[in-house]
């Protein structure tokens, strides 16, 4: 029996410049490019990862940050399973706008989706405005996991890829279980009516 291919597409969101495509290159490719150029539009990549025995394609997107280029990302919210909000922890302006992005992920994408915040750049602690605790504390605010990262230091990398990944399987699960609990129900109580009845 061949197994079915099975894709998980996680978006990267947040401000310009906070590196959003340093973590998925660094992510995909494993590599580290101390150039920076501004996406345009969107661009992904691929990585297969095992969760639970089971090898898994993940389609990371990499959004633009720029406001002229909204309209355009937001077409690729729907559909996604996966949402990584990231700040650039020595930009206050990004974290501040992290809830901005946040309420935006809520309006336009689907509502199965799991949603981490990143504080990207952490390697920079001489440059540092946002503390480990102040990211800690709008993580719980916002009911979402946390995670500080280094794409140049590749800290936390994999981590914060594999941690999603495998909650993206959850929550695929239970909608699956839902799904057959909720047919198991429908024909128990077609039954039911139709003893009622006779």
């Amino acid at each position: 029996m061949i197994n079915e291919e099975r894709y998980f597409k996680i978006l990267i969101i947040g401000d310009t410049g906070v590196g959003k495509s340093c973590i998925m290159v660094r992510f995909t490719e494993e590599t580290f490019n101390e150039t920076y150029i501004s996406t345009i539009g969107v661009d992904f990549k691929v990585r297969t990862v095992e969760v639970n025995n089971k090898p898994v394609k993940l389609q990371i997107w990499d959004t633009a940050g720029q406001e002229r280029f909204k309209t355009i990302t937001r077409n690729y919210y729907k559909g996604s399973q996966g949402i990584l909000m990231v700040y650039d922890v020595t930009n206050s302006k990004s974290f501040e706008n992290i809830k901005n992005w946040s309420l935006e992920v809520d309006k336009f994408s689907n509502s199965e989706f799991c949603k981490y915040l990143v504080g990207n750049k952490c390697d920079l602690q001489e440059k540092r405005r946002i503390t480990y605790g102040m990211g800690e504390k709008l993580a719980n605010e916002l009911g979402i996991k946390f995670f500080e990262s280094s794409a140049k230091s590749n800290k936390n990398i994999d981590a914060i890829f594999h941690s999603i990944a495998i909650d993206i399987d959850k929550n695929l699960q239970n909608k699956k279980n839902d799904k057959q609990e909720f047919k198991i129900k429908t024909k128990n109580n077609s039954q039911n009516d139709k003893k009622k009845c006779c």
